[in-house]
């Protein structure tokens, strides 16, 4: 971890996700927990799936957030307990909305691509729209623009003057930088926003850091730009948003904001309540793991505790 006044260099390591797929995850980190509502980055691949499954991942619940899904490279099947059947491919953006509470699952298909490579990102919902009702977008095309080698892709949120047509609950950013040779790109940041820049694939130096793929750069709030620098064919994704004061219970695929709240999730899985049924998934539904001897306990975007 390498730290200066307003930033810091945040290291992934590699979690298991199912028995095919290996991702990096960023957040939460012990250092960071969240940039804006953004309180969850796994980045997996780029991966040679030829003869193999690729992602496998079983009906699961979740509650409290919002699931990103952003592909680079190969093809996810979505289905979820509203009825959504969807597939994503690269440059596409599905966004579910879990609400009160929604399962889905997310397989690659037999016949697939030779590569996979992507973010499963979460975002936390706000007091109301975390209790509201569940939802699923999928948008195929989203704004972009280009400066020479350099193409900017508005995910989630707004930058500059591109907005992004995906539903958001509280003011944030999710936007995907591509230079396709070396380059120098300087990205009008909110100065009410802290922000964080994620290396999916080559190098890149920000702010005096240099990033390698699969760490994150976190920048502290206050700033109203930031020059990317690359010394070749480089893909970075930009996460940011006002920071988030609500303090969160985070435990296996739910947010909330008690302990009480998180038994009381689980319990409602595990007797088939409350979430729906994924239909169309062959595969039976994940059993949620055994919760801790001791009390879950809300922390911070700093970790603190309460």
């Amino acid at each position: 971890m390498t730290q200066t006044v307003d930033s810091v260099l945040l290291p992934g390591h590699d979690v298991p996700l199912g028995r095919w797929t290996t991702v990096r995850r960023l957040l939460p980190h012990r250092e960071r927990r969240m940039i804006g509502a953004w309180c969850f980055v796994d980045h997996f691949g780029p991966d040679d799936v030829r003869g193999r499954p690729g992602m496998q991942v079983p009906p699961h619940p979740h509650t409290g957030l919002q699931t990103v899904t952003w592909l680079v490279d190969g093809i996810i099947e979505h289905r979820d307990s509203l009825g959504s059947h969807q597939l994503i491919a690269p440059g596409q953006l599905n966004l579910m909305t879990s609400g009160h509470g929604i399962a889905h699952s997310e397989f690659t298909p037999p016949d697939h691509p030779d590569g996979m490579h992507g973010l499963q990102l979460w975002v936390a919902l706000p007091d109301g729209a975390r209790t509201g009702p569940a939802g699923f977008e999928h948008h195929a095309a989203l704004p972009s623009t280009t400066d020479g080698p350099v193409t900017v892709t508005v995910v989630v949120g707004s930058l500059g003057d591109l907005r992004s047509p995906a539903t958001v609950h509280t003011p944030l950013v999710g936007a995907e930088i591509v230079t396709g040779a070396a380059a120098r790109h300087t990205v009008s940041l909110r100065p009410g926003f802290e922000h964080g820049l994620l290396v999916m694939s080559g190098s890149a130096t920000v702010a005096g850091a240099t990033l390698e793929t699969g760490t994150l750069l976190y920048l502290d709030g206050g700033r109203t730009t930031v020059t990317v620098e690359t010394g070749g064919p480089a893909r970075l994704f930009l996460l940011g948003g006002e920071p988030f004061d609500e303090p969160l219970v985070m435990w296996w695929n739910f947010v909330g904001r008690s302990h009480e709240e998180i038994v009381e999730a689980r319990e409602a899985w595990m007797a088939g309540r409350r979430f729906g049924t994924v239909d169309g998934c062959a595969a039976g539904p994940l059993p949620a793991p055994e919760l801790p001897t001791v009390r879950l306990k809300a922390r911070d975007r700093h970790g603190k505790t309460f």
